[in-house]
């Protein structure tokens, strides 16, 4: 067994496993096989046209793990990195391997920078993200989703108190923020307009 102190026995040899096994290495030989005629072993052929794959242009410098020479030939460009969660990607590439902690973490914090920039962002919009109907909401009372819950063994009950506290708490921050701004800024123009 794998990842013990003592020495794995020794696989046994194809006669052994025949005697034990009823039809064990019954496609051994290739005379037996169905498909042999029509088969064709060449350990050569992979199908690849080329020795190596054409690289893909880089339109700004890639995120490549320092445990790797080159970057790969194919690679995503669907969510460029960009301000400060790009900035975090950028770090946790340059310096950590794949293999720490870490490189996941910023990265799992880049994402959550990344989130927030665009909710911020939202707000510089016409249309603002509005979290009681972007959060599904809503349709735990109209689609059962309480009675779906109580007396059943749903592996999700578990982590369920903290959406609360990943969803909604950042909403509730930003709207206190909001209103002790709000708040600060009548009593300032309150006092002004006294003098």
């Amino acid at each position: 067994m794998a990842y013990t102190a003592g020495k794995p026995a020794l696989a046994e040899s194809s006669e052994e496993l025949r005697a034990r096994i009823p039809g064990w290495g019954v496609d051994l030989d290739p005379k037996d096989r169905p498909s042999v005629p029509r088969e064709r072993f060449d350990p050569n052929l992979s199908g690849a046209h080329w020795d190596f794959p054409e690289k893909q242009p880089e339109k700004w410098p890639r995120e490549r793990s320092i445990e790797h020479k080159f970057l790969t030939p194919v690679f995503g460009t669907s969510c460029p990195p960009k301000g400060v969660s790009g900035m975090m990607r950028k770090y946790a590439y340059r310096r950590f391997s794949e293999g720490r902690a870490a490189h996941w973490l910023i990265l799992v914090a880049a994402d959550r920078v990344d989130s927030l920039g665009s909710h911020l962002q939202s707000f510089l919009t016409l249309r603002p993200d509005n979290p009681i109907t972007e959060t599904g909401v809503l349709s735990e009372f109209t689609r059962h989703g309480i009675a779906s819950r109580v007396g059943k063994k749903r592996a999700d009950l578990a982590h369920q108190p903290l959406d609360v506290i990943i969803v909604a708490a950042p909403w509730v921050v930003a709207g206190a923020a909001v209103y002790r701004v709000l708040k600060r800024l009548r009593e300032t123009i309150g006092r002004a307009g006294r003098y």
